[in-house]
């Protein structure tokens, strides 16, 4: 009902008249109300759209709705990443291009900070950022270059994950959950090595990541596969219900003609052959 409120409901008119039967309704004073394909609900007016049930468009439900904006969740947070990413790369491109003015420019604004620091009794020197800075500017450009490629990588993986997440693409969520995994490894050995705030934070995003894609969207054969993921959803489709409605009452309708009918006339093989004999007789 809150997807219908912020978007609107989604009406479709089938082509198949029992189909169609199954999704509409006569009003006394609104005239015709056609079945919403996200809530469920009945609404008055003409339908949005029209055509063959088997072209109705797929609209996402109840737990595909909650898990479209889980989803996007962690599509931001991928976002945040590529960007942060992004960045960091151009500053350390810049460095290795630049690299006697980044060395002058280091030592100016660290020497205007110290004095700074030193009046609150802060030692600069000590700050295990300025420390990397300082390293970086060390490196040879060759290092420098492969370090702001890796960076540079690393963003494009990230938005790619981002981008599958956000448009809940299949092939985003398959991306995802491998990328993500194969980092898995490395952040525990940083636990392992010292345990902070931030690692522990982030480990526990892309973990959330990983069990959460394979058990909702069934990767790689879990809980039966995608072909169980897929029968859920037309579970949970109204046009498959209305479909699938229909075809019962077909079912009902040519069982009742049958019966209607009367029972056929079964002849034995034995009446046959006697009727035979009776008819050489004659």
């Amino acid at each position: 009902m809150l997807a219908c409120g912020r978007s609107g409901h989604v009406t479709y008119a089938p082509a198949e008249a029992d189909v169609r039967h199954q999704l509409s309704a006569r009003t006394a004073e609104s005239g015709d109300a056609w079945r919403c394909l996200r809530c469920g609900t009945f609404v008055t007016g003409e339908p949005q759209l029209s055509g063959p049930a088997a072209e109705a468009p797929a609209v996402r439900r109840g737990k595909e709705i909650r898990s479209a904006f889980i989803l996007r969740v962690f599509a931001i947070e991928r976002f945040v990443r590529a960007v942060a990413a992004g960045l960091l790369a151009y500053v350390v491109w810049r460095i290795g291009y630049s690299r006697q003015s980044a060395e002058r420019a280091f030592d100016r604004e660290l020497a205007a900070f110290r004095g700074l620091f030193q009046d609150v009794g802060y030692r600069i020197e000590h700050s295990k950022l300025v420390g990397l800075i300082h390293h970086a500017l060390t490196l040879s450009p060759t290092t420098i270059k492969l370090v702001a490629g890796g960076l540079a990588g690393y963003a494009v993986i990230e938005l790619i994950e981002g981008i599958g997440l956000w448009l809940s693409r299949r092939w985003g969520e398959y991306f995802a959950m491998v990328a993500t995994s194969l980092g898995l490894p490395y952040e525990v050995y940083e636990l392992a090595s010292k345990i902070t705030v931030i690692r522990s934070l982030l480990f526990a995003v892309n973990l959330a990541l990983v069990l959460y894609l394979v058990n909702t969207k069934r990767l790689f054969g879990v809980r039966g596969g995608k072909h169980a993921y897929e029968a859920r959803l037309r579970s949970e489709s109204v046009m498959e219900a209305a479909t699938e409605a229909a075809a019962a009452r077909r079912e009902e309708l040519a069982a009742a003609d049958r019966g209607a009918a009367g029972p056929e006339t079964v002849t034995s093989p034995g009446a046959v052959a006697e009727t035979s004999q009776n008819a050489a007789q004659y």
